[in-house]
C-alpha cells in the first residue's frame, strides 16, 4: 500500500514540476514577444542589408543637326533621419526652427511652422526615413545640403536622397512616336524601345538597411557601385524638316476633315530618314500623332503600285512604253467583275507610257493579265525580286509583313492579277512603298530606310550606323531609266501636273485606293489618297511618301489631297538644301552676305567655309574657334578651353558645345534649336560635377 502511494506521489511530483516548467516557458515566450520583442525585432532589422539596384542617366536621343529630342533630367526624393546619431537633442531643439524656415523658403508649399510641426512629430515617433520633399531638382539639392543641421556633413546630418531620373522631350509634338517611350509595364515604343539597354547604360548598386516597419533606408550618401551612363543617339532627323512636314501634314489633313494621314522624307543615296509625320483625328480640327501608320500601317496601295508593275512588265518584256493599249471605253471586264478608269469614256488608243502618266487603271490590269496569264508565279517572283515582301532591316518594332498572295493558294483567283496591277490584292505600309520608289531615284539600288546615325558617348563615336542595301540593283538601268521618265510625265503633262515647278523638276506617282472595310466591302467608298515620288527629278536628293486616309471634304484624288503636301515639303527642302541648286545658284545665294555659322570645331569651320569657297584664316593653334563677320569676309579666333572651368559655348552649335559640357562632367539641358546664346552658368566659373546648366538656343 505504502508503495502505491509512493508510486502516486511521485507521478503528482512530476505533473507539478512538468506545470512549472510550462508556465516559465510560456511566460518566457511572453516576454520575448512582448517585452523584449521589439529589441530584438530592432536588432533583426539593424543586421539586414542588401545592394539594390541604381539606375543610371539615360542617354539622350538627339536629331542630326544636333537639336535634342529626349533627355533624364536628375530628380530627387528627399529623406530625413531624425534619429541619425550626430542629430543630438540639443542640436535638432536649436536648429529645427531655422531649418523648417529654410525649406519653406525654398519650396513654398508649406509654412515654416508646419515644417518644424512635421519634423518634431517625426522625430518623436523615432522616425528614421521622413519624407521631406520629391521632385527636388539639383540646384535645389545643392542648396539644401548647406542648411542648419543637413549642413553637418556627409552621414552625420541625417539628409538623405534617392535619385530618379525624368525623361523629357524638349520640342514634345516633333515625331513623337518615332522618339518613342520607355514605361515599366508598358510595351516599348520607337527608338527609346528599340535602343533601351544602349540609352539605359548599366545600373550602381547602393547598400541599404532594413529598418523597423519594413522601410528600407540608403546606409551611405554616395553609390558603393557608380552607374554607367547610357550612351546617345544621335538620329536621323532633321527637326526643322520634321517641323515642315508635320505643319503642311496638320494643314491638309484639317482642309479635308481626313481621319489621319502620314508624311516620310527620306535622302536617296543614305535611306536616312529625315522627317516623319504622322497625325490622327482626336475631335474635328484637332489632330495629333498617336500611332506610327508610315511604318505600323499596311494598306492597299492604289495606283502608288503601277511603279512596281510597270517596272516587272519591262523587265520581263511584257509591254514597253511604247506598246498601245485600247482602254476600251474606260471599262475592262474580267468575268463579271468590272475595272474602270477615273476618266469617263476611257482614253481610247493609248500607249502605255502615256497610261502611267494619266493612271489608267484598264491600261495596266489589260497588260498586266494578257502578259502574265498563263505564268502568274512569275509576276510574282518578280515583284519579290524588287524586295517587296521582304522585311525591312528598320531599328524600330510594329511594321507588319506585305502580304501579297500565292498564285498556287486558294486565296489567288482570276481577278487576283488585275487587281494586284492596280494596287489591290497586296497590303503594303507607305514605308515599304517609298523604299521601292526610293530604289529607282537611286538608279535601282535599294537602301533600307533607317532613323539612327550614330551612337556617342561623352561625345565620342561609340557606333556609326552604315546605309544598309537590300538590293545592289533591283532592276536592269534600261528599265529603272524608263521608269523615271515615265514618273516625270506624271508631273508634267499628267495626273500631277498641279506639281510642276519651274525652279526644279519633281517625278513621282499619284494614287487613289477605295478602302475595303468588313463586310461591305468596297461599297463604302473610303478612300486614301496618296503621292510617292522624289526631287530633283534630274538629280535626286530626297524621296518622299505622302498618304491621307478618309478625306470627306473638297475632294479624295491623291493629285488633290496628298500632291500640295509634297510639294509644300519639297519646296521648303529645296529652298534650305544648298547641295541640291546649281552653281550659279550658289553663288547668287551667297554673294550678298556671308552665310551664318556657329563658333565650334575649328577643322570642321575652316572646311565648311572652304566648300563654300570663303576664306577663313585660322593660322594658329586650337581645337574651337570664335567666328566674326565683318564686311572685309570672315575671320576665325581661338576660343580657349580650359579643364576644370565652365567652357564658353555661345556662339555654338549644340553638339560642339554638349561635348565640351559633358567632358566637365555637367549635365546639359536644352531649350530651343539653332545655336547657343545664353547659358546658365558663367564661363570660366569652377566646375561642380554633375550640375545642371540650362543652354538657351534660338
Amino acid at each position: 500500500m505504502n508503495i502505491r502511494k509512493n508510486i502516486i506521489l511521485r507521478v503528482y511530483l512530476a505533473f507539478f514540476l512538468l506545470a512549472i516548467v510550462a508556465i516559465g516557458i510560456i511566460g518566457r515566450v511572453f516576454q520575448l514577444q512582448n517585452i523584449q520583442g521589439e529589441k530584438w525585432r530592432k536588432l533583426s532589422d539593424s543586421l539586414t542589408t542588401k545592394l539594390v539596384n541604381v539606375a543610371a542617366i539615360r542617354g539622350n536621343i538627339y536629331s542630326s543637326d544636333g537639336s535634342l529630342l529626349a533627355t533624364s533630367l536628375p530628380e530627387y526624393e528627399l529623406r530625413f533621419d531624425l534619429m541619425a546619431e550626430k542629430v543630438t537633442d540639443e542640436i535638432f531643439n536649436s536648429k529645427v526652427d531655422s531649418l523648417a524656415y529654410s525649406l519653406a523658403d525654398l519650396f513654398k508649399d508649406k509654412t515654416a511652422a508646419d515644417y518644424e510641426r512635421k519634423m518634431i512629430a517625426a522625430r518623436n515617433h523615432k522616425d528614421r526615413y521622413y519624407l521631406l520633399k520629391r521632385n527636388v531638382t539639383y540646384l535645389q539639392l545643392k542648396k539644401i545640403r548647406t542648411f542648419p543641421i543637413f549642413r553637418l556633413g556627409k552621414n552625420k546630418g541625417g539628409l538623405l536622397f534617392i535619385q530618379k531620373n525624368k525623361r523629357i522631350q524638349p520640342f514634345k509634338s516633333l515625331a513623337p512616336r518615332l522618339i518613342g517611350y520607355k514605361i515599366d509595364g508598358v510595351q516599348p515604343v520607337g527608338l527609346e524601345g528599340a535602343f533601351d539597354k544602349e540609352l539605359g547604360g548599366e545600373p550602381g548598386k547602393r547598400l541599404m538597411q532594413r529598418i523597423s516597419g519594413g522601410v528600407w533606408m540608403p546606409l551611405n550618401e554616395e553609390d558603393e557601385i557608380a552607374a554607367k551612363n547610357g550612351v546617345d543617339i544621335i538620329s536621323t532627323l532633321d527637326v526643322n524638316y520634321q517641323d515642315v512636314a508635320q505643319k503642311a501634314l496638320n494643314q491638309q489633313l484639317i482642309k479635308h476633315d481626313a481621319h489621319h494621314g502620314c508624311v516620310v522624307l527620306m535622302e536617296v543615296a543614305t535611306g536616312e530618314i529625315k522627317a516623319i509625320a504622322n497625325l490622327t483625328r482626336i475631335e474635328k480640327g484637332i489632330y495629333k500623332e498617336t500611332y506610327n501608320y508610315a511604318v505600323g500601317e499596311a494598306t492597299e496601295p492604289g495606283s502608288t503600285f503601277k511603279l512596281a508593275s510597270y517596272l516587272a512588265a519591262l523587265e520581263d518584256g511584257v509591254f514597253d512604253t511604247s506598246t498601245v493599249e485600247n482602254t476600251t471605253g474606260g471599262i475592262a471586264y474580267f468575268g463579271t467583275h468590272k475595272i474602270k478608269d477615273s476618266h469617263e469614256g476611257g482614253y481610247g488608243m493609248i500607249p502605255m507610257r502615256k497610261a502611267f502618266e494619266l493612271s489608267s487603271n484598264v491600261a495596266i490590269s489589260k497588260q498586266i493579265n494578257n502578259g502574265y496569264i498563263n505564268s502568274p508565279s512569275k509576276f510574282i517572283n518578280r515583284l519579290k525580286a524588287f524586295g517587296i515582301g521582304e522585311d525591312l532591316p528598320i531599328e524600330i518594332a510594329g511594321s507588319p509583313k506585305t502580304r501579297i498572295i500565292d498564285p498556287n493558294t486558294d486565296a489567288w483567283n482570276n481577278l487576283t492579277l488585275p487587281t494586284l496591277s492596280m494596287g489591290y490584292a497586296i497590303l503594303m505600309t507607305p514605308l515599304k512603298t517609298l523604299t521601292l520608289y526610293n530604289a529607282v531615284a537611286n538608279n535601282g539600288v535599294m537602301v533600307s530606310p533607317k532613323f539612327v546615325r550614330e551612337l556617342r558617348s561623352g561625345g565620342q563615336l561609340v557606333k556609326a550606323y552604315e546605309p544598309i542595301i537590300i538590293r545592289k540593283k533591283i532592276a536592269s538601268d534600261a528599265s529603272i531609266g524608263k521608269m523615271r521618265k515615265l514618273m516625270e510625265g506624271v508631273v508634267k503633262q499628267g495626273t500631277a501636273k498641279n506639281l510642276s515647278t519651274t525652279i526644279y523638276s519633281i517625278a513621282g506617282k499619284t494614287g487613289t485606293a477605295v478602302i475595303a472595310g468588313g463586310t461591305g466591302g468596297y461599297a463604302n467608298k473610303r478612300y486614301l489618297a496618296s503621292f510617292c515620288g522624289y526631287f530633283p527629278a534630274d538629280f535626286p536628293k530626297y524621296s518622299m511618301i505622302v498618304v491621307i486616309t478618309d478625306p470627306s471634304m473638297s475632294g479624295y484624288y491623291g493629285n488633290v489631297v496628298a500632291g500640295p503636301i509634297f510639294k509644300e515639303i519639297a519646296d521648303k527642302v529645296y529652298a534650305t538644301s544648298l547641295t541640291m541648286h546649281n552653281d550659279n545658284a550658289v553663288a547668287v545665294a551667297i554673294a550678298p552676305t556671308y552665310p551664318d555659322a556657329k563658333s565650334g570645331d575649328k577643322t570642321k569651320t575652316v572646311l565648311a567655309y572652304q566648300k563654300m569657297g570663303i576664306k577663313a584664316p585660322a593660322n594658329f593653334e586650337a581645337a574651337y574657334v570664335a567666328i566674326d563677320k565683318n564686311e572685309n569676309g570672315v575671320s576665325l579666333s581661338p576660343k580657349a578651353i580650359i579643364a576644370g572651368l565652365v567652357p564658353n559655348v555661345v556662339g555654338m552649335g549644340l553638339q560642339d558645345a554638349l561635348y565640351l559640357i559633358e567632358n566637365e562632367g555637367m549635365i546639359a539641358v536644352v531649350n530651343g534649336s539653332g545655336k547657343i546664346t545664353n547659358q546658365s552658368i558663367t564661363a570660366g566659373a569652377k566646375v561642380n560635377k554633375g550640375s545642371r546648366i540650362v543652354l538657351d538656343l534660338r
